[in-house]
């Protein structure tokens, strides 16, 4: 297998669904932390363009995270990448299902998600909009009503998908900052929320659901509460 570098950073949703995927293929690669709030110079204009995480370094010699290849091949983007990595282990998870319908519809389901449940949380955590909790409730019954309809133990089968691995990095920071009240709105607004939901037998299934995900290995070897918290907390103070 070629080298394999993943940039990437410990706060970041979208860098996590790569981690997972690499954690569920167990794959031997190279981890780079990037600082969000002080990227290296040579980041943007050696790895991604855009200056965001997750990146791949897939190739090339055996360098330095640090000093990157030219000769590496450079993929960014999380949802592009959740579906690289199995791909290039195909025979180490079952985060690609074999059944091409079944593919479709775990990506009908992440679409699904990026379009509800994200802007919810963004509107909420970011933004402290009102009628974001409304909005993030849809967003679970959305959750609730897929699963529903699968019948599966997971969002689209009985195995843990690309569907599963690319929605628990958004639910995981939203129930930690949410209790915690690390957000825009103004406390106890947001504790009081997650709160009522958690205790409305309504939402039973989508914390079922969660509590299926964020027991995977994968989930818990690449989700570090401490260094979400703590810039979640100095992200408050600097504003």
């Amino acid at each position: 297998m070629p080298q394999l570098t993943l940039y990437t950073a410990k706060v970041c949703p979208f860098a996590q669904r790569a981690e997972i995927a690499l954690a569920e293929v167990g794959a031997d690669f190279k981890r780079y932390e990037i600082d969000l709030s002080n990227k290296p110079e040579w980041y943007a204009p050696q790895v991604n363009p855009a200056s965001k995480v997750p990146a791949l370094a897939y190739g090339g010699p055996d360098v330095p995270p640090d000093e990157p290849s030219p000769e590496s091949i450079k993929i960014p983007e999380s949802l592009v990448l959740l579906q690289l990595i199995p791909e290039l282990f195909p025979e180490s998870s079952t985060l690609i299902p074999k059944d091409p319908i079944v593919l479709a519809k775990a990506r009908l389901f992440i679409e699904s998600f990026s379009n509800t449940f994200i802007p919810a949380y963004i509107a909420l955590l970011f933004r402290g909009e009102e009628g974001a909790e409304d909005k993030l409730r849809a967003a679970l019954d959305t959750v609730i009503q897929a699963r529903k309809l699968e019948g599966k133990k997971y969002a689209v089968s009985d195995e843990f998908t690309i569907a599963d691995a690319a929605v628990v990095p958004f639910i995981a920071r939203a129930e930690l900052l949410l209790a915690e009240d690390l957000t825009k709105a103004e406390a106890p607004r947001t504790s009081k929320f997650i709160a009522e939901v958690k205790a409305d037998a309504k939402y039973k299934p989508f914390w079922d659901y969660f509590d299926l995900l964020k027991d995977r290995e994968s989930f818990k070897a690449t989700w570090w509460p401490d260094a979400i918290t703590s810039a979640a907390r100095s992200r408050l103070a600097a504003q």
